[in-house]
């Protein structure tokens, strides 16, 4: 079965094509033999017979007792297959009164059995002396009061040598029939299969200097245009990915050129400044700041690979509200400092299905903000709910705090990468924490915004899917 193993996919189609064809031609010719053979063979019998009824009123006694049959019967020329008529009369003492000449002294059937040719016409098939097979019936009939055991039969050769002829007509067109079938079998998978040499040598010609470029899809509803549509979805989202690559890689190239120029620049006027050492001091206190910052965003870079990089692997099972409370005592130094009280409001469970880490991280980054742009004395709110949307639970956890808002039309240019709203000083940060945050939420299943109509201060929602399983032992 090597053939049906080619390497060209019409071939392949075709070769499996006719293989299936000329498994299902020979049961067909099988079975046309079978049904013919058995049509045949019931013809023979009934012609039989009418043979043996028309028999019965042409045998008659003779004047020496004989049995003799009359010389005007004749055989039913309307069937070509009734030839070479056997006939044999016994008494039922098996003694024979009438054999036909055609038997040439053979007997035809051997030794009379038991009951047979009473009561109906028996058939069975015989075996002459000289090799040969009859088809033969017997049947019970009185001539002038003396039952006697007629049988009368055919010889099987013509009818076989016939079936054998058309069995031979049937295979011989067999071949015939299969080439002509794989030809227009070939010929329709080449046409079915064209769009997707079409398609084929399209996608060879898209690189990653025109990944905007499509795959023609003729008919959209097949098996070849859905393929073409799932390809030309992937390079949707090669596309997108290169986009966001090449943006990635220009503003991690500004960003990081921003702090090592500040380096480079600290440095070589501390090398020329000769006045002290306390300049020294002051160079290498801001070296030391804008290593920190570059640190910074090296940790977000990283962090950013990290969570694109996360396909829910590590999903685990936990309480929102332990995670924001765990945050919080990392924060606490600066809550005392700046005097920010936090409230905590919950109606909801607050169980969730994520990775813990990445989430921690989100929320980290989302707490850190919030504190860190609060009103001095102002009060952090936290509030926990279960929302249904789309048939899904979810559990939201929303933050608001007071002090300085999100200026209008900022609300989602805050989550860009690098993305800060101010000049790009030391105390405004990387710019990549809501961008961590948006996309670990969003990997997780959930969505994080903030709320358009606040006038003062921030109010951000983010909700996760929400969990039944029992949370997870620490």
């Amino acid at each position: 079965m090597r053939f049906l193993h080619a390497t060209n996919v019409r071939t392949r189609l075709t070769l499996w094509y006719v293989a299936l064809l000329a498994g299902i031609l020979v049961v067909y010719i099988l079975l046309v033999f079978a049904f013919q053979y058995g049509v045949l063979r019931r013809q023979i019998v009934h012609d039989e017979i009418q043979d043996v009824e028309t028999v019965e009123g042409l045998l008659f006694f003779d004047a020496a007792g004989k049995l003799q049959l009359e010389q005007n019967y004749h055989s039913h020329p309307q069937s070509h297959l009734l030839t070479d008529r056997l006939m044999e009369v016994r008494d039922l003492s098996g003694v024979v009164l009438y054999r036909a000449d055609t038997l040439h002294g053979m007997e035809l059937g051997g030794a009379s059995l038991p009951s047979e040719g009473s009561g109906s016409f028996n058939e069975r098939i015989v075996r002459l002396d000289d090799g040969s097979h009859a088809l033969m019936i017997s049947h019970l009939h009185p001539i002038h009061g003396t039952q006697v055991l007629i049988r009368l039969g055919y010889s099987l050769a013509p009818l076989r040598e016939r079936m054998m002829q058309f069995l031979l007509l049937l295979l011989v067109a067999l071949p015939l029939t299969l080439l002509l079938a794989g030809f227009a079998g070939y010929s329709v998978a080449k046409r079915a299969l064209r769009p997707l040499d079409t398609m084929a040598a399209r996608a060879q010609h898209i690189s990653a200097s025109n990944l905007h470029d499509r795959l023609a899809i003729e008919t959209a509803h097949d098996e070849l245009g859905h393929m073409g549509q799932v390809f030309n979805h992937l390079l949707d989202r090669l596309e997108q990915a290169f986009a966001q690559l090449q943006r990635f890689t220009a503003d991690a190239a500004h960003e990081l050129r921003t702090p090592l120029a500040a380096l480079r620049a600290t440095g070589e006027l501390a090398l020329h400044d000769a006045s002290g050492r306390e300049n020294h001091r002051e160079a290498i206190s801001t070296m030391l700041e804008e290593t920190v910052r570059l640190n910074q965003t090296i940790d977000g870079l990283l962090m950013l690979s990290k969570a694109e990089a996360s396909y829910g692997d590590t999903t685990s099972t936990f309480f929102l509200k332990d995670v924001v409370i765990e945050i919080l005592a990392l924060l606490e130094v600066l809550l005392d400092e700046r005097h920010i009280t936090v409230e905590h409001h919950h109606d909801g469970h607050g169980l969730i299905g994520a990775d813990r880490s990445l989430v921690r991280v989100a929320l980290l980054n989302i707490l850190h903000n919030a504190v860190k742009f609060s009103d001095a004395g102002s009060v952090l709110s936290i509030r926990y709910e279960r929302i249904v949307s789309g048939g899904t639970d979810f559990e939201q956890v929303c933050i608001e705090n007071a002090g300085p808002c999100i200026p209008a039309g900022d609300h989602e240019r805050v989550f860009d990468r690098f993305y800060t709203g101010t000049s790009h000083s030391t105390a405004s940060g990387a710019g990549l924490g809501l961008s961590i945050a948006k996309l670990v939420i969003e990997r997780s299943g959930g969505q994080i915004r903030f709320d358009e109509s606040v006038v003062t201060g921030a109010r951000c929602f983010m909700t996760l899917p929400a969990s039944t399983a029992m949370p997870e032992a620490c």
